[in-house]
């Protein structure tokens, strides 16, 4: 909330009267939005919560906080409403006047302390999946709201380079193909694999499956994996640098992937340099220090060293985490809590930085990776954070709570707190989506019965990142040489690679992130509904209807301050013009929105603002002539909240990482 925002100025006078009413001092002032303008234009339920201390019904309380309300600061009156709600309708003209003369795109705030934003993380085994997606989706709109709202932001993508799954990977070559470092760089080299039409992290996929399968029909193959974990801890060995190799090439392919939906990072920390570099080592020492880790000597965990974890949800029924297992190699939780402990600058240590010259989003942003070896005189300061956002799914909910137990046992108990899971639900098929991605594979009438299908590797149902990505564009590219013939190929693409990109970026926000995401293609594509090429169409007619407008009347000055001492704001604030209301209010509450979001964590609300808004300016428009309207000062009026809106919209949606085409 800006500062000339009515909700502030809606709590602050609700504070005065409930002091004034009740003698006490309400500890916060919740507030909420009435569903239609005539209802009022903000609405509090304090009454219900201050029911429970002071005895009283909810409405009785709300008909003395009301009687007690001083109007004010651009709130008109206020009503009870329901059981108790308070109602604010606000002086529509002197709201509309501040709101234009105010900042409407960025709250101020004074710059605090940074705050680490942890996503995508993909094991460097394989292609990116479909879950892939939504995290990184999720962490970059974050990162957007953050900014947006002031705050000093760092990305990290944590590179897992010594983790099982590059182990798997490199048993895979080593083992099953019988291939070592030269060979996987010659037989595997871009060039080769551009002319077989193969792609590395394709290779990856494939071949990992692979291994699954080797060591299901024989478990105690399972040697070979930690023969290679110990290769890669302990490093400057074959087995350890082709695991480097596959690792980095891998993340190339990541980088890419995620450049082709608009998701950038800071910092690529890899997990390597945290074992070379002695901060597991130092980490391990305190732990055991602190008495927060144990050697067992009997039961299954022999020889491993755990943490006690009294408490902790782990649905196991156990009350200890392995962080050093029984042959000496480093679990990953262990290393996380290394991790954790170097992003709130508690280790006292640090990496050194390489300026990465060879990703996608170089030369225009640039990216460092941390390294052991080297790297540069200067390079920007990371870690040091105030807070730590980790974006992992609802699997992981115990492990943070592990990291976060970690910290606490050092004495780091307000650093624990400040670390937040940001998580989130699993991401599903439709069976139209599964039809339409797997051709070949038929579908059981259990299957299209139920609402989703579930990702998995092993029923071949796993879905590559880039693969989705192909079919949501080139689904895009068919509607848009439909609908526009004279688009040359690159018009094509780019305007296709836009609407593609909005549809899904805006389809993994547009559900709560605790509820799992069952992606259909054709419902993401839609041109009507909750869909991201809905709000960017509404943006292009917003734009043809402003240049509409100039081209029959001229253009006209469109700077906030012109606007406020021009246009007729009663035009916009009387009962009978509803609609231009509800859009201008609409509008002035992205910031809120954007805060709320940010606060809860929960970013559906940012893209079900967006949609609630692009509805709004549909019935505007349909309603109301903007170009066509003779009364000039009518006319000015319309166009300036045209105007609004579609600075407006392309700033939400820009939150939301969605790029609006010339046309569609």
């Amino acid at each position: 909330m800006g500062v000339n925002s009515p909700e502030r100025a809606f709590q602050s006078a609700l504070r005065a009267a409930v002091a004034k009413a009740l003698g006490i001092e309400p500890p916060a002032v919740p507030l909420s939005y009435p569903p239609r303008a005539s209802q009022g234009d903000l609405a509090s339920p304090l009454c219900f919560e201050l029911a429970r201390t002071q005895k009283r019904a909810p409405r009785a309380l709300a008909e003395a906080i009301a009687r007690a309300f001083e109007p004010g600061q651009g709130i008109e009156r206020v009503e009870v409403a329901g059981g108790g709600y308070v109602n604010a309708f606000l002086d529509r003209n002197a709201f509309l006047r501040l709101w234009l003369l105010g900042d409407r795109v960025r709250e101020p705030q004074a710059a605090g302390a940074k705050t680490i934003v942890e996503h995508t993380n993909i094991n460097p085994n394989k292609a990116a999946h479909i879950g892939h997606l939504r995290n990184a989706i999720l962490g970059d709109t974050l990162v957007r709201c953050l900014r947006q709202l002031g705050e000093t932001v760092e990305i990290q993508n944590y590179i897992d380079d010594t983790g099982v799954q590059v182990a798997d990977l490199v048993v895979g070559f080593r083992v099953l193909r019988g291939e070592d470092l030269e060979t996987v760089r010659e037989r595997y080299a871009e060039e080769a694999l551009r002319a077989r039409g193969e792609r590395f992290d394709v290779v990856g996929w494939d071949l990992y499956a692979e291994v699954t399968r080797y060591y299901e029909e024989d478990p105690s193959r399972l040697r070979h994996r930690e023969e290679t974990l110990h290769a890669m801890e302990a490093g400057g060995n074959p087995v350890a640098d082709l695991a480097t190799h596959v690792a980095r090439r891998m993340v190339r392919h990541h980088l890419a992937t995620m450049n082709r939906i608009g998701v950038r990072y800071d910092l690529l920390p890899k997990e390597s340099d945290i074992l070379a570099l002695g901060f597991w080592e130092d980490a391990f020492a305190r732990l055991r220090e602190a008495g927060a880790v144990r050697l067992l000597d009997e039961g299954k965990n022999a020889g491993c060293w755990v943490m006690d974890l009294p408490g902790v949800e782990q649905g196991a029924g156990e009350d200890q985490k392995v962080i050093v297992r029984s042959n000496g190699t480093v679990t990953y939780v262990g290393k996380d809590i290394a991790y954790q402990m170097w992003k709130f600058g508690l280790l006292g240590r640090d990496f050194r930085y390489e300026l990465l010259d060879w990703t996608p989003f170089a030369p225009l942003y640039e990216v460092w990776a941390t390294t052991r070896d080297g790297g540069a005189a200067e390079h920007p300061s990371f870690g040091h954070a105030g807070r730590v956002v980790n974006v992992i799914d609802t699997r992981q909910s115990y492990l943070q709570r592990v990291v976060a137990e970690g910290l606490k046992a050092l004495g780091h108990p307000s650093e624990a707190d400040r670390s937040v899971h940001f998580s989130y639900e699993m991401v599903a098929l439709t069976p139209s989506a599964v039809a339409s991605l797997f051709p070949d594979r038929p579908l059981t009438d259990e299957d299209r019965s139920k609402p989703h299908l579930e990702m998995s590797g092993r029923k071949g149902l796993g879905v590559r990142a880039d693969d989705l990505v192909d079919a949501i564009v080139g689904r895009a590219e068919e509607e848009v040489r439909k609908r526009n013939p004279e688009f040359d190929g690159e018009r094509v693409r780019v305007t296709a690679s836009r609407i593609g990109v909005g549809a899904l970026r805006y389809y993994m926000l547009r559900f709560s992130r605790n509820r799992v995401v069952a992606f259909d293609i054709d419902d993401a594509l839609a041109f009507e509904g909750e869909t991201g090429p809905y709000l960017q169409y509404s943006v292009v007619r917003a734009r043809n209807i402003l240049a509409k407008v100039a081209e029959r009347h001229g253009r006209d000055e469109t700077d906030a301050a012109t606007l406020a001492s021009t246009v007729d704001l009663g035009a916009l604030a009387r009962d009978d013009e509803t609609d231009h209301w509800s859009l201008a209010l609409l509008l002035s509450r992205v910031e809120a929105v954007v805060r709320q979001a940010v606060d809860s964590l929960e970013l559906s609300t940012v893209a079900k603002h967006a949609h609630a808004l692009a509805q709004a300016f549909n019935s505007f428009y349909h309603r109301f002539p903007v170009a066509q309207e003779e009364d000039p000062v009518v006319r000015r009026t319309r166009s300036a909240l045209v105007r609004l809106y579609h600075d407006g919209m392309v700033h939400l949606l820009g939150l939301m990482g969605i790029e609006v085409p010339d046309r569609m």
